[in-house]
């Protein structure tokens, strides 16, 4: 049999699929491997390049092959799908990896070491509980209106709501609802109190980190985007400018050109949408203030004179996107330009 020089791995939970090609682009081999047969498969290669996709359990394979001196190349399943010819099956998906994993033009994504994987587990579960917090908070507020009990937005007018269905001598709330309500205000405090202590944890790590307090100086960026930064982008060397960042967040318009004429749409919500929330969150309470300080003159408040706020606060988040990949790959701190 000819020797493989490429592997497309499609991963699962219990079967994996190879496929392996030689130089020429032969397959060579088309085997079906069980979990725990995959270390011992692979231990028997020489060094090989192994294509996989970038879904869940990559990183982790891709540490465990490139420990047993593969070159392991990982990518985002959007680009592998042109590549499936036909119906998907697992065959067909090792062999669409296979095949993408040689293209030139192909783009890879880094493999994260254990401790940026445990960084953006600690994030995701956050984004999890506020996600319940809102759906909780979201479910008092409509059971307490029914009775005619109504606060005003935002998360802290929670608290009017939470002692009306704490006072008993409230009378607008009859008791079997009062008993049942108390069910989701146990919950909200819980949720509150568990969001509170991630982001202690957050906020003492990014002051004993030095690249976290550098994009702490960011204006907008605060430490659960300085520590979603480093969690989620483990080398932003890879981008050629910081627009090529924003465009990966997917904060730059989408095109839709032919025939020399330029037509841009609306952002294209590509890549991670987690960090791209967090920088449209950060650009929101900027110009906030900006809109409260009237007398600043700054390249925001310029630009909410003539443009929507939403637009201006995306627009501004691709900026602050922007500087915080300069930060990444240049180093230094953030400097307040000089007003006009």
């Amino acid at each position: 049999m000819k020797q493989a020089i490429t592997i497309g791995l499609d991963l699962a939970k219990n079967v994996f699929q190879v496929h392996a090609i030689d130089g020429s682009g032969e397959v060579v081999l088309r085997r079906k491997l069980r979990r725990a047969e995959v270390d011992s498969f692979f231990r028997s290669q020489p060094p090989l390049t192994v294509g996989i996709e970038a879904c869940g359990g990559a990183h982790h394979w891709a540490r465990v092959l490139e420990n047993l001196g593969h070159r392991v190349r990982l990518m985002p399943p959007a680009y592998v799908k042109p590549y499936v010819k036909r119906g998907k099956t697992d065959a067909a998906d090792a062999e669409a990896i296979c095949e993408a994993v040689t293209r030139p033009t192909m783009r890879f994504v880094p493999a994260k070491t254990e401790a940026q994987q445990a960084a953006g587990v600690e994030l995701k579960v956050r984004q999890t509980l506020v996600r319940q917090m809102t759906r909780t908070v979201n479910a008092l507020r409509g059971h307490l209106a029914e009775f005619g009990i109504v606060a005003a937005k935002g998360i802290w007018k929670v608290v009017d709501l939470i002692g009306v269905v704490r006072d008993p001598d409230d009378r607008r709330l009859p008791p079997a609802a009062r008993e049942a309500l108390l069910e989701l205000v146990g919950q909200v405090e819980a949720l509150r109190q568990r969001i509170d202590r991630l982001d202690s944890a957050m906020v003492r790590r990014t002051r004993t980190d030095e690249t976290a307090r550098r994009l702490a100086t960011i204006p907008g960026v605060g430490a659960i985007t300085a520590s979603a930064l480093q969690a989620l982008v483990p080398d932003p060397k890879g981008f050629g400018s910081g627009r090529h960042f924003a465009a990966w967040l997917g904060l730059t318009p989408r095109p839709h050109s032919s025939g020399g004429k330029e037509r841009l749409g609306r952002i294209s919500r590509q890549g991670n949408a987690l960090l791209r929330s967090l920088f449209v969150l950060g650009a929101t309470a900027r110009l906030r203030y900006a809109k409260k300080t009237p007398e600043a003159t700054d390249w925001s408040t310029r630009l909410l004179a003539r443009r929507p706020f939403k637009v201006a606060a995306v627009a501004l988040a691709n900026k602050m996107a922007r500087v915080a990949w300069a930060l990444l790959v240049k180093g230094g701190t953030y400097t307040m330009p000089a007003a006009a």
